[in-house]
């Protein structure tokens, strides 16, 4: 707290200590300035606002063939439960082969609530 002093004398005491004169309320009288790193002031701002980090869908893909059991496919809907619960992609195919092939692949898309 350096009082009120003229623009001068402020931007002389900045440049002494190497800081910045930064303005940090333009609209009262007298305008309030204050010295400081202001590149390492942007920096904890911008650190400060990237916190909140959001979660990155990812997509998850279960595959069944027809003659799969049924345990089997019990358990890969549990597993399809817990993918959408952590908000990814689920992706379920089912897969013919060879004599299979009379039907084509299915392809069932399930998304996050």
């Amino acid at each position: 707290m350096l009082g009120i002093i003229s623009t001068d004398e402020a931007l002389t005491r900045a440049r002494e200590a190497d800081l910045d004169l930064v303005e940090v309320a333009p609209n009262e009288r007298p305008p309030v300035c204050r010295i400081m790193d202001y590149g390492k002031f942007k920096y904890q701002q911008k650190k400060r606002l990237g916190k909140g980090h959001t979660h990155q869908s990812k997509i998850k893909e279960i595959r069944v063939r027809p003659k799969t059991g049924e345990h089997d496919i019990a358990f890969k809907l549990n597993q399809a439960r817990t993918f959408l619960q952590h908000k990814d992609k689920v992706v379920v195919s089912v897969i013919f082969r060879g004599r299979e092939m009379a039907g084509k692949r299915i392809v069932c898309i399930l998304a996050p609530k």
